[in-house]
């Protein structure tokens, strides 16, 4: 599923979030867009991505994180086919080991 990018309101939601510098920025943007059932359902999302990346089972990731199966079938979907969560958890785990060495 692909969201219609020609449209000016996300083209400049996309410039917001590119805009925002620390984790603590992040959250207080969120805070303020989202709704508290929003931001859990995002967080929940990306969990389950990373959780996917990681290799996870989708009966443990229910167990675990209490997230339908169809949600982690979507989320699968788009780490498979999308460009997004792949782009995200790469840059992280680069991140990550950068931190390390």
């Amino acid at each position: 599923m692909s969201v219609n990018r020609n449209k000016p309101d996300l083209d400049e939601l996309c410039r917001a979030i590119v805009c925002l510098r620390t984790p603590e920025e992040a959250a207080a943007f969120l805070e303020d867009i989202c709704t508290l059932n929003e931001m859990t359902a995002l967080a929940q999302r990306f969990r389950v991505a990373a959780l996917l990346n990681d290799g996870e089972q989708y009966l443990r990731i229910v167990r675990d994180t209490g997230v339908s199966s169809a949600t982690i079938s979507r989320v699968n979907r788009c780490l498979k086919c999308g460009d997004g969560y792949r782009i995200v958890l790469d840059r992280m785990a680069s991140e990550k080991t950068e931190k390390q060495d």
